[in-house]
């Protein structure tokens, strides 16, 4: 002990280099899954509760709520669940999600992802993207598991393979989401394992552009299955009360009607898209509702939404005019699909509405697969539109209208400025009957745009000025109204003088420092009179306009 004390050796021995240290912020992150999964789990318990006790008419006791709460939990991430308590004896799947209740477990496991990914002081352990994910997913996996195990017992018990990449799956997507949102949403450079060729590829524009024709076009299409399935609501409205009111007649009961038709709503917009593109949706083994007829559905079972139904028989005018949607969508693509640049060709225009069109095929080839489910065997073991044929429809429409209104689009704001007729010998431009002429439209390039964009900032300076005595402000020069762009000479400026009508003065302040011509202020400066030749290339500097007085009466 004295030799210890006298050396000033610590008593507890230094960590050895092998040894890691845990971190408590991928604790943490563990603990927000879990929290993440345990708050889904905890709401649907708790509203399945809610619902049991004020049932008049409860068929089991809280422990087969707390089973029917953990088997929507597992609904929710687009596990099958499975029915053994049927009339028929036969096991009966359910695989229909509601879509709406995806949106809870998302939403959680995305907030716990970005909360792990965030600091909340300056000293704070930052975990890496990847650590904060793979932490956040073990949590959330874990609690995963034991209400899989779980609701086993229950009268809907989970598929096992089904939820073993369901409900991965959908922590993965929503976790990333969190972590990228968090991180500032970079959009860094691709893997170096990529080919170089498909990375440089990936990098231009056009794939942006058709990213965002393709999700408008998607868009629009579920809005106009929306307005579809309210239509058709609104047509069948004394059906669909009829049916609301003969399920039930508590208000529990009813109340829980009105939560499943609710969280089924997204769904029946993916319908009402389906519907609109032509292949439609099944309603049983070999049934399937189009606007070109309806054979007649089998025996379904009572609800809202299924009331709404189209009356049986081939279609009539009112079904047809749903192609109205596709039709929007496909005009929706064309025009998102269109640069505002001028350099671009009018084939990059129309590939560039080509990919948005697929983008869109394939946002609606997803959408219609998760939507869509078994609702029982036999006659009900298919429900809902088909992914591949909705996908193809919705790829076909966009494509031939988006591809031509693109093109279109482009032509339009790529047109040449049209300007007054102006008189004079040197000019270049040739008048039309109409007195009309074309004239130079560099100035509205884009890449003109960023040269004076630049010219104006670095001639703004600071925001804040210096407070040390500033030079006065020179006064402004007057020069003569600046014409379309043409030759400069000796003859040009008396030529274009004469047929100059009603222009507008322009004023240049010579403070401004635009990088002008200085041999034309120079000019300028030295005599009294006015400066014929321009100011400016079009590529280069600013205009200033004067205000325009009224005429004297």
């Amino acid at each position: 002990m004295t030799q210890v004390t006298e050396r000033g050796t610590p008593l507890s021995a230094a960590p050895r280099a092998g040894v890691r240290r845990r971190s408590p912020a991928a604790a943490a992150c563990v603990v927000g899954g879990a929290v993440a999964a345990g708050l889904g789990l905890g709401f649907l318990a708790v509203l399945v509760i809610v619902l049991w006790i004020s049932s008049p008419y409860p068929d089991s006791g809280p422990g087969g709520a707390l089973h029917l709460a953990a088997g929507l939990w597992l609904l929710a991430h687009g596990t099958e669940l499975v029915r053994y308590d049927t009339l028929s004896g036969l096991p009966a799947p359910v695989g229909m999600t509601p879509l709406l209740l995806v949106a809870l477990p998302v939403l959680l496991m995305r907030r716990a992802a970005r909360l792990g990914s965030a600091a909340e002081e300056d000293d704070e352990e930052v975990l890496p993207a990847g650590a904060v994910l793979s932490a956040v997913l073990c949590g959330y996996l874990a609690v995963g598991a034991l209400v899989t195990v779980y609701a086993a017992g229950g009268p809907m018990s989970a598929d096992p393979i089904s939820a073993a990449w369901h409900i991965p799956l959908v922590a993965v997507l929503a976790a990333a989401g969190g972590v990228w949102g968090a991180r500032g949403r970079p959009l860094g450079p691709l893997p170096s394992w990529l080919p170089g060729g498909v990375r440089k590829a990936v990098a231009r524009p056009r794939y942006a552009l058709a990213l965002r024709a393709g999700a408008g076009g998607a868009l629009v299409l579920l809005g106009g299955g929306a307005l579809v399935v309210g239509a058709s609501l609104a047509w069948h409205g004394a059906e669909v009360q009829a049916s609301f009111l003969s399920l039930t007649g508590v208000w529990s009961g009813r109340f829980a009607v009105l939560l499943l038709a609710l969280a089924l709503i997204p769904n029946a917009m993916v319908w009402g898209a389906a519907y609109a593109l032509g292949p439609g949706f099944a309603l049983g083994a070999g049934v399937t509702a189009t606007p070109l007829g309806f054979p007649g559905a089998p025996a379904l079972p009572r609800f809202p939404l299924l009331a709404a139904l189209p009356a049986e028989g081939p279609g009539t005018p009112l079904t047809w005019a749903a192609a109205g949607v596709p039709v929007v969508a496909g005009l929706a693509v064309g025009w998102f699909a269109v640069r505002r640049a001028r350099e671009v060709s009018y084939g990059e225009t129309a590939l560039t509405a080509a990919l948005g069109a697929v983008v869109c095929g394939l946002a609606m080839a997803g959408l219609s697969a998760a939507s869509a489910g078994p609702l029982g065997s036999r006659r009900l073991s298919e429900f809902g539109p088909v992914w591949w044929t909705t996908g193809v429809a919705a790829f076909a429409w966009t494509a031939v209208l988006a591809v031509p209104v693109a093109v279109a689009v482009h032509a339009w704001r790529t047109r040449p400025a049209i300007g007054p007729a102006v008189g004079g010998a040197d000019s270049d431009a040739e008048a039309d009957g109409d007195g009309v002429v074309g004239v130079d439209d560099r100035w509205h390039d884009s890449g003109v745009r960023e040269i004076r964009w630049a010219a104006l900032r670095k001639a703004a300076g600071a925001l804040v000025p210096d407070m040390a005595g500033s030079p006065p402000e020179p006064p402004a020069v007057p020069v003569a109204a600046v014409g379309p762009v043409g030759p400069v000479g000796p003859g040009a400026g008396a030529g274009a003088g004469a047929g100059v009508r009603g222009r507008r003065a322009v004023t240049v302040v010579s403070a401004l420092d635009l990088d002008l011509d200085p041999g034309l202020l120079a000019a300028g400066a030295a005599g009294p009179g006015l400066v014929s030749a321009p100011l400016a290339p079009p590529v280069v500097g600013a205009r200033v306009l004067a205000r325009r007085k009224p005429p004297p009466e």
